[in-house]
């Protein structure tokens, strides 16, 4: 929380937060949580199903549901409009099951999250299911590799909203890695001239 304090008052942009699993199993944490994140000046945040559990990895249905209502009861207390995004993780689990999948999103919007989100769907074909089950607006995770797809096809399936996971960052430190093999390599540095290199393009070597 404190991590998100210092990006929400470096921002004048709302921030959501992935808040994972809540930083405990039940209910009452989970609402704890989500005050704690509005007070650190969140204005959203995401809740999944992950138990942590490799046994088990999903929470059951009925539990997972409970605290989805926990954190959106917590949400509607607040002063400000809160986004509470319920998530399951299923695809991203070891559980590729698209209709329970539906069936907790659906579950989810009814416990009162605001949007949903359910990462690692396989297709478009599944994209568009899951959008077409549901009332509240979805939101769908690029990043995974033959998994993510344009922004013009996620819209035509119903999309809402798209997060980039880690992609960005993942993206830099290619660049970066790159960059390092060729001088250590070749002991040139070809990659300034395909950079962000001049003033104009980049803040940092500005002044």
């Amino acid at each position: 929380m404190a991590q998100a304090r210092v990006i929400c008052e470096a921002s004048d942009l709302p921030v959501s937060a992935d808040l994972e699993k809540g930083f405990g199993d039940s209910p009452e944490v989970v609402a704890e949580t989500v005050r704690l994140a509005a007070e650190a000046g969140l204005v959203g945040c995401s809740i999944e199903d992950a138990s942590g559990n490799p046994d088990a990895p999903i929470l059951e249905f009925g539990h997972a549901v409970e605290r989805i209502a926990a954190a959106a009861s917590a949400a509607r207390a607040m002063s400000f409009p809160f986004t509470l995004t319920g998530r399951t993780e299923n695809f991203l689990r070891g559980r590729p099951d698209l209709g329970d999948t539906i069936k907790r999103l659906k579950a989810y919007e009814a416990a009162g999250a605001d949007a949903l989100m359910a990462p690692g769907l396989p297709d478009l074909d599944a994209v568009r299911a899951v959008c077409s089950a549901i009332g509240k607006p979805f939101n769908f995770m690029v990043g995974i590799k033959g998994k993510s797809f344009t922004v013009a096809a996620l819209a035509a399936a119903g999309v809402k909203r798209i997060s980039l996971a880690t992609s960005l960052y993942r993206a830099a430190m290619t660049g970066l890695l790159s960059a390092a093999k060729e001088v250590h390599d070749q002991g040139t540095f070809g990659y300034i001239d395909t950079s962000l290199a001049t003033p104009e393009m980049n803040p940092f070597l500005r002044g």
